[in-house]
């Protein structure tokens, strides 16, 4: 039986952080390929440090002198990133950082596996394991500690960039430990945040009073109480950050981009991947279908697992989890999920509408409880497979 009582916590870093530069960088290339050529394949890695930028991977177009066009833009590419994010520090200035290109053509060995032809269907673009989760503890039916840590930031980055708050920087890094009774979220036990900032003489103190209003216009009134530990910046001077402070990579936020440690995770990341790749794709169905489990008022939890082998065009498996909170068994849900929904690669891309330029927007305050947008981003946050999901229980 789960337990009803007891504290979790959850962490979020913001767009500067290196991790999250990465991310960006990546998705944005992503997204200028597909805006291209929505079939574009794309497996980009970034990786950065002081003053540099090393973009490498696995790119494809049909048209190979558009190709080589796109290969030229990469530094473009990845200093209109490092600007938006707001580095202009004396060791990683977007104007000035080196940016390296080792994006090459993607294998023929692992195209070969995904591209259908023939009465060949189109398969997963490798093996592996996918989850996707809801819950009712928030109107987005996302965790509550990782969905507030993400607000947290977002809105301190509003204001960094708004100029209201002139002396916060873009690294940052903030983290809940929530309560839970009957389990519901009902206190926050401690707030964690680590924020760069303009000076070594601003003190944690001062940089409490920056940000101490702003988490208190982002959370539940009455989860912050007497009790509640405030650490902010608690090891002090936080001047050096980014890249410059720390190596960043993309996809060594997996968890933060998803739900906080309250539910598993496949293991793959999802930045600089094209939809063919399944690790990206697949989580994205799974989440959409979990998050319509629980609209649907089939369940108030409900876990989703499905599974894949490369060049193999339908899933391998469905697991279906509600931690006992379901209306009807699981299995159930189980045998309605395929009649609702094509979940090989090109059916979930075609559901989703995925071959689009809608990424660089995910890569930072998580990829899940965003709301769905007019161009089609975020497009597996909708609720709409709910009411066919429930006609076929």
């Amino acid at each position: 039986m789960s337990r009803s009582d007891y504290v979790f916590t959850s962490e979020s870093v913001s767009e500067g952080h290196p991790d999250k530069v990465c991310d960006r960088i990546s998705d944005a290339v992503l997204d200028a390929f597909l805006a291209e050529e929505p079939t574009a394949r794309v497996a980009c890695e970034t990786f950065a440090t002081t003053g540099m930028v090393v973009v490498g991977g696995e790119v494809g177009l049909s048209d190979q002198d558009k190709l080589k066009n796109y290969m030229g833009r990469i530094a473009e590419i990845a200093r209109d990133c490092i600007k938006d994010i707001g580095y202009e520090q004396d060791k990683f200035h977007w104007n000035t950082c080196h940016v390296l290109n080792f994006l090459h053509e993607q294998s023929a060995h692992i195209a070969q596996g995904v591209t259908g032809e023939g009465n060949r269907a189109e398969g997963a673009g490798d093996q592996g394991i996918m989850f996707g989760y809801a819950t009712t503890e928030t109107p987005d039916l996302m965790p509550a500690p990782i969905q507030y840590s993400h607000a947290i930031l977002r809105r301190l980055a509003e204001v960094r960039k708004s100029g209201a708050e002139p002396s916060l920087r873009p690294d940052a890094k903030s983290q809940i430990s929530l309560r839970y009774v009957d389990g519901k979220p009902v206190e926050a036990t401690s707030i964690v945040l680590s924020t760069q900032h303009e000076s070594e003489a601003q003190t944690s103190d001062d940089i409490r009073a920056i940000v101490e209003p702003y988490i208190r216009e982002v959370l539940p009134a009455d989860w912050i109480t007497d009790a509640t530990e405030w650490w902010i910046n608690p090891t002090g001077t936080f001047v050096i950050g980014g890249p410059d402070g720390d190596a960043g990579l993309t996809g060594r936020k997996i968890i933060v981009d998803t739900y906080g440690g309250a539910a598993p995770h496949g293991g793959g990341a999802f930045s600089g991947k094209d939809p063919t790749k399944v690790d990206r794709s697949a989580a994205y169905a799974a989440r959409y279908l979990a998050k319509n489990v629980v609209a649907a008022g089939l369940a108030e939890r409900c876990t989703l697992q499905l599974s894949y082998a490369i060049g193999v065009a339908k899933p391998l498996s469905i697991y279906v989890d509600t931690h006992g909170t379901g209306e009807v068994p699981n299995q159930e849900i189980e045998a309605a999920i395929p009649r609702v929904m094509d979940l090989t690669p090109r059916g979930i891309r075609e559901h989703l509408v995925l071959n689009r330029p809608i990424y660089q927007r995910t890569a930072a305050y998580g990829h899940f409880g965003r709301q769905p947008e007019a161009d089609g981003g975020f497009s597996w946050e909708k609720t709409d497979l709910a009411a066919a999901l429930k006609a076929e229980i």
